[in-house]
């Protein structure tokens, strides 16, 4: 996987709404990073370098470096709460990950060849359903990102989870669960231009 993310963290000895209020009037994170076999940790991120890092897609499912006064754990990005009105992150969630164990997370979905598909040279409009899909695997095989490809889909067609090519030791959470929660991912419709060519 490219793109290793380090987020740099010190402990936070203090706990609760007032400590967490009073790290972020001086542009800290409060922070939590939690599970393996080690206690909950309380931290404090810079806010400045955790905007940065949130900027990148691949930060969501990617197996992250967290140095906590110098000491490095692996994790991944559970949890973002974000201020409603400003542009302020005001807590990060962080679950510890052992490299050998099997882990669920969040993936986003990339959909190509729409333009180019069968449908999209009708004219047709692609709607999506999802923007993301929970896999299971190992941390070491975790995909930053999972593509949708498109290409055969035809007005009327919908692609589902079934029909995702997945890399390698890559398993979609919901088809474990049986045929049933094969849900649609993307849907070719019809556009008012295509429909009006059709008609004429």
């Amino acid at each position: 996987m490219s793109n290793v993310f380090e987020f740099v963290a010190e402990s936070r000895g203090q706990s609760g709404k007032g400590a967490a209020r009073r790290g972020r009037r001086t542009g800290s994170v409060p922070a939590v990073i939690y599970g393996g076999h080690s206690e909950p940790q309380m931290l404090s991120l810079s806010h400045n370098e955790v905007i940065k890092h949130l900027s990148h897609e691949a930060v969501y499912s990617h197996v992250l470096d967290i140095n906590v006064d110098g000491k490095t754990e692996k994790a991944i990005l559970k949890g973002v709460q974000r201020h409603p009105a400003k542009f302020q992150v005001l807590h990060l969630d962080f679950l510890r990950v052992n490299m050998s164990e099997v882990v669920k997370v969040h993936v986003p979905l990339h959909f190509i060849n729409e333009a180019t598909s069968v449908g999209g040279k009708k004219g047709g409009i692609v709607t999506h359903s999802m923007i993301d899909v929970e896999v299971s695997c190992l941390p070491t095989v975790l995909p930053d990102y999972i593509e949708v490809n498109l290409s055969g889909l035809d007005i009327g067609d919908s692609a589902h989870l079934s029909d995702i090519v997945l890399p390698a030791g890559v398993e979609i959470v919901a088809l474990a669960q049986g045929p049933e929660h094969d849900h649609p991912v993307a849907s070719m419709m019809a556009s008012k231009a295509s429909k009006d060519e059709t008609a004429s």
